[in-house]
């Protein structure tokens, strides 16, 4: 049993303690730090979560053996580095970082201590990114020619304008951090290395902070990639690759097997992501448990650039990445 400490425990923060805890077999938190302490001290006693007062208490806790930091963007970096010095293994919810050297300084701290360092990329999960996965590596989807992307929220209408996420130093890509990076990561993973980029953000609603954004896109392997993405409408998520240049013996495929939707809302999306948080954190386990090296330190902060460098990364060698997840 990999015994964990959550580090931030925002909405976020308290949906991957939800999905896991009393439920799995592979990882148990047993620690907790927020700096809103009076906020968190009822959920994390329904959980069996002990709070502790620093960061560096649970670092120096011997009994704890990873950390998972649902914190700031901007405090990803410093934890990350004080964490693998303290000999922890390492999952940050996306962004790594929001610069490109600061995620090249957490990776090689990670990989010079020799900690697992993951990332909560847990739409990989989804069952038809899964499946799309799956059809691509067997070849039956021919070759990727264009992607188009959705992905939206409404985030931003409740969110109180004292929150984090609502400073605009935390969201420098707009809606592209807090959402757009799942369908970039996508786009990486299928089409390679983004080539070029061009992007418009916009602020719909009252605040600090741009809440709308599009991105266009063109790959190393000559595909292009539209994301459409927003923190401030109906929540959405699809993913289509109905561009694919199938082969002829693929002509009988349904028109919609390259497509990823789920636009369902409510109790159903909250339970969806709580299973993808679930599947994520146990492979991520799993792989602490054998020492895998496919999970230590994530290789690939310079393997995709887009976006102001908001620390998406591809890395075809971890875990959520394999066509059996």
């Amino acid at each position: 049993m990999i015994r964990a400490a959550i580090v931030g425990l925002g909405r976020w923060g308290r949906s991957l303690v939800a999905s896991v805890q009393g439920k799995s077999a592979e990882l148990s938190f047993v620690r907790g730090h927020t700096r809103t302490r009076a906020t968190a001290e009822d959920f994390c006693r329904a959980q069996g979560v002990p709070l502790v007062d620093s960061y560096e208490e649970l670092l120096a806790d011997p009994d704890i053996d990873a950390v998972v930091l649902a914190t700031p963007h901007s405090l990803h970096e410093s934890q990350i580095v004080a964490a693998a010095a303290a000999g922890k293994h390492i999952h940050v919810e996306k962004p790594i970082t929001l610069e490109r050297a600061s995620a090249d300084r957490a990776v090689a701290a990670a990989r010079k201590a020799g900690v697992v360092l993951a990332v909560g990329y847990c739409r990989r999960f989804h069952p038809s990114i899964v499946e799309v996965r799956r059809r691509l590596a067997q070849g039956r989807l021919g070759r990727v020619v264009a992607m188009v992307a959705q992905h939206t929220t409404s985030t931003a209408q409740f969110i109180t304008p004292g929150n984090w996420r609502a400073a605009p130093e935390e969201a420098p890509g707009g809606a592209l951090t807090a959402v757009g990076v799942h369908a970039l990561d996508h786009m990486i993973e299928l089409a390679g290395r983004v080539r070029d980029v061009r992007c418009v953000t916009a602020r719909t609603l009252p605040g600090s902070s741009d809440d709308t954004t599009t991105v266009m896109l063109r790959f190393e392997g000559g595909a292009s990639g539209l994301i459409f993405c927003s923190v401030a409408t109906a929540t959405n998520f699809s993913f289509t690759g109905g561009d694919f240049q199938a082969q002829p013996a693929d002509a009988a495929l349904r028109p919609d097997i390259g497509r990823a939707a789920d636009r369902s809302g409510g109790t159903a999306a909250r339970r969806d992501s709580r299973a993808r948080c679930f599947r994520h954190t146990q492979r991520g386990a799993h792989r602490i448990r054998a020492r895998d090296p496919r999970a230590q330190a994530l290789p690939g902060a310079d393997r995709g650039r887009a976006a102001r460098d908001v620390g998406v990364r591809r890395d075809r060698g971890g875990c959520s990445l394999e066509p059996d997840c």
